[in-house]
């Protein structure tokens, strides 16, 4: 069963992948089992024994019964978590169906209605503004520098 999962180091056993997976994750107040894979952000997917997504090896050793062709999903809503209890497998359109946008962007601005699609804008226009303003002000620094290290001013 551990050949279906894409990316798993070849040298795991379903008892050792078990061990590691285990020795690399804490639980948490809310119950979820967090591991701690090559990445360093919590709360987002994880990968861990080669190149395989945590939450998948996890399904595959601690739930058993892995359908390629379906996705693994967390009903806690935590991308990091391996809780067997928190994991079940549904297909893509379901995964796809429960997902929702935001109102504010990551800064915390309101965001705007696309007319065409009726949808959320993806850039968020004061942060681009912002992130516009602040290259414009390094550009004109680098020119300044740049004429004032060739004698104009």
């Amino acid at each position: 069963m551990l050949s279906a999962v894409r990316g798993l180091s070849r040298y795991h056993t379903e008892e050792s992948l078990r061990a590691y997976l285990l020795q690399r994750a804490h639980r948490t107040d809310g119950g979820c089992l967090v591991i701690h894979g090559y990445g360093s952000r919590r709360g987002v997917h994880q990968k861990v024994a080669g190149r395989a997504w945590a939450h998948i090896a996890a399904y595959v050793v601690l739930v058993g019964g892995y359908d390629p062709a379906l996705d693994v999903d967390h009903t806690c809503g935590a991308a990091d978590c391996i809780e067997p209890t928190h994991l079940r497998q549904v297909s893509r359109s379901e995964t796809r169906r429960g997902r929702t946008q935001r109102a504010q962007c990551r800064n915390g601005h309101d965001r705007e209605l696309d007319e065409s699609t009726g949808r959320y804008r993806r850039v968020c226009r004061a942060c681009n503004r912002e992130a516009q303003r602040r290259w414009r002000e390094r550009e004109a620094a680098e020119v300044a520098q740049a004429r004032a290290a060739y004698g104009r001013s």
